[in-house]
């Protein structure tokens, strides 16, 4: 054998164990990645006819990019709660209206993504949209980001409805001109769910579902979600008109954090 020969049969060893190695470490990373219990579904195995526009798989939102932890843009609930919100589906097509989710679980990633760019005050890209008159140093405080969410224990959502037939909404381009959440339906983002005052993740008291300010057809619009959730078992945040908590929550002190994505779920879903 030659000295090359050697050297190059040296150098296939080495590669080839440094390879198994990565593998390996793949392997051990994908493993490891947390799933959720059993009873945790994909909602369209429950109601496929509810519409899904999860945000945090978008960059359109108060971040400006996807959120960790967003795999798919899937909505995930607890079965009872997945199940109560088909009922409530049922309910608001005989009106001629669906319900649309903006977001379900909430993977604890994602928050702590959320409260590294809050605490990033230098980053204010998307400020004309989602909180024109707030100072960003005060999201903390005013409640807005915190270090923990409902959304993680997998029983809350955040929705809204939409008149049908449901036309799609157009998507969101990276760096097109921001419009404040609160300004009139024809002049901020589109959206295809009816007006209910201000678009989602408004961070703005207007936002709050029984703002005074709220009247005629916006606050209607926000009635109808609450009569029809709460009508079911849901609570509302009343600081967001479209933040819902299913009551009693099978997990009500556990924040899971496995990704967003069918791969999560037993059986996919």
């Amino acid at each position: 054998m030659t000295r090359l020969t050697s050297a190059v049969r040296g150098l296939v060893t080495a590669l080839a164990a440094l390879l198994a190695v990565t593998a390996a470490s793949a392997t051990a990373r994908a493993t490891t990645e947390p799933r959720a219990p059993k009873d945790f579904v994909a909602l369209s195995t429950v109601d496929p006819t509810i519409v899904q526009e999860i945000r945090y798989f978008t960059p359109h939102n108060f971040v400006g990019e996807r959120i960790d932890g967003y795999e798919q843009p899937i909505c995930i609930l607890t079965r009872p709660a997945a199940e109560a919100l088909h009922e409530a589906q049922v309910q608001l097509l005989r009106e001629g209206y669906t319900l649309k989710v903006y977001d379900c679980y909430r993977p604890q990633r994602a928050v702590d993504h959320f409260v590294r760019w809050a605490e990033d005050l230098d980053d204010q890209a998307m400020k004309g949209e989602f909180y024109p008159n707030v100072d960003k140093t005060r999201l903390f405080a005013d409640g807005y980001i915190a270090e923990k969410s409902g959304h993680s224990r997998g029983s809350t959502m955040d929705l809204t409805i939409v008149r049908l037939p449901a036309r799609p909404t157009r998507p969101y381009r990276r760096g097109q001109p921001l419009v404040p959440c609160y300004a009139p339906k024809t002049e901020r983002f589109p959206d295809n769910s009816v007006d209910m005052g201000t678009g989602f993740d408004c961070f703005d008291t207007l936002a709050h579902t029984l703002d005074p300010r709220v009247q005629g057809e916006q606050r209607a619009n926000r009635l109808l979600l609450k009569n029809t959730m709460e009508s079911l078992g849901f609570v509302n945040l009343a600081e967001e008109w479209w933040h819902y908590t299913y009551k009693p929550e099978p997990y009500p002190d556990t924040y899971f954090d496995f990704p967003v994505s069918r791969k999560s779920l037993v059986n996919g879903g």
